[in-house]
């Protein structure tokens, strides 16, 4: 997919940007823009910061993931470590400091199989996909007013909460994916050969 001359037909252009609400999460936006038919519409949408997700695999294969309480859906959830970018900061060293934070785990090896947009229609935020073994278990440093579990999960285990739609986080769903498919040798991670 790209986004040269040929898709000149469907690009909207800014008008006006207006900032509705700035938190300590995201701010939304509510922008006026120009439609490729020369219309005008209003567009809301999320700014966020961008995260990371990790997916830590244990020597034996299993998965290190999280259950925790997500106030919006009013549910716990099970997903693999994740967490937001701060100002300035790289994303590796975003997905090493959140795996240590949450799950106490360090990592020898780390890989970047690529990015996930979850929210496109109303949301830019970017999570980027991160592969890491070799992993060792220490002390979790958990932010304050932060609770979780650590569970060490089976991959087919997994699968099958998937497919039963006891998993719903996208994220965790498409960490699953990029999993399965690099396992069967059908997408690669540069620097990270299956074994």
């Amino acid at each position: 997919m790209s986004d040269d001359d040929d898709d000149r037909h469907l690009r909207e252009q800014t008008v006006s940007r207006e900032t509705v609400f700035r938190g300590r999460l995201l701010e939304v936006r509510r922008d006026r823009i120009r439609l490729p038919d020369g219309g005008e519409a209003t567009r809301e949408f999320i700014v966020h910061p961008g995260a990371v997700m990790i997916v830590p695999l244990l020597h034996d294969g299993r998965l290190v993931m999280e259950r925790q309480w997500r106030y919006p859906l009013e549910r716990v959830m099970l997903e693999f470590p994740a967490g937001k970018l701060e100002a300035g900061e790289p994303t590796l060293a975003c997905a090493q400091r959140e795996l240590l934070e949450e799950t106490g785990y360090e990592a020898a090896e780390w890989a970047l199989a690529g990015v996930l947009h979850n929210a496109i229609a109303y949301s830019n935020e970017r999570i980027e996909i991160w592969f890491a073994r070799g992993l060792s278990a220490g002390e979790r440093r958990l932010d304050e007013g932060e609770f979780l579990d650590l569970e060490l999960v089976e991959e087919a285990e997994l699968d099958r909460l998937c497919a039963a739609g006891a998993v719903t986080d996208a994220k965790t769903l498409i960490g699953l994916q990029w999993l399965q498919n690099w396992r069967a040798g059908r997408w690669t991670i540069p620097g990270f050969a299956p074994r």
